[in-house]
């Protein structure tokens, strides 16, 4: 789920920045510019683990900042496929549920990798959206529902860096630029409160 993955770029320091010792002012630029993004392949970046050199400082022409080249290491969230995860229900809909863990919450678990046989049933609390469903598994003809609050358990069944779109729609969700597909049809899987 967690890797450190190694990376290189090169920084302009400005000058608002040049008061702090180097490494500071280097972390700084970092964090601004890589901190809750996804690099396509790599996954989400969490949070810088090291820095392993710093090269450079030189001024260009017309320039005033120093660049720096600069190495070091992030710790990335990657789900691999296969991997089982935890993570709190988000949204249910008829195409099936969104899932997060907290700093990311572009989990899909689509209808037809629900436990079989589930269907979709109105939302108790709002009848009249029928954009808003519970899930129900029918085990041995006992009900097993997924509610709002259940830690659900899943496995990774795909990873998608989709490309980013030259133009959105005004209605359209927003872009996601990784998003991990999941089972729920294994046992072991689903609400935690299924299997204890």
């Amino acid at each position: 789920m967690f890797f450190l993955s190694r990376l290189e770029h090169k920084f302009r320091l400005p000058p608002h920045l040049l008061d702090l010792p180097l490494e500071d002012a280097i972390k700084r630029q970092i964090d601004s510019f890589f901190l809750d993004k996804v690099i396509a392949k790599y996954g989400l970046c969490i949070s810088l683990y090291d820095i392993k050199s710093i090269d450079g400082g030189f001024i260009l022409p017309n320039e005033g900042s120093p660049t720096y080249k600069v190495d070091f290491r992030m710790v990335m969230f990657r789900p691999f496929v296969g991997e089982v995860i935890s993570a709190r229900l988000k949204e249910s809909n008829r195409n099936g549920l969104r899932l997060s863990v907290g700093f990311f919450d572009d989990i899909h678990i689509p209808a037809y990798l629900l436990p079989s046989p589930s269907h979709p049933e109105p939302h108790p609390l709002h009848p009249e959206d029928i954009n808003q469903v519970r899930w129900v598994w029918l085990f041995n003809e006992t009900r097993c529902d997924i509610h709002e609050d259940d830690e659900i358990r899943f496995r990774v069944v795909k990873v998608e860096y989709p490309p980013i779109p030259l133009e959105q729609q005004e209605c359209s969700k927003p872009f996601a630029p990784m998003i991990v597909t999941g089972t729920l049809d294994a046992d072991g899987l689903g609400p935690v409160s299924w299997w204890v």
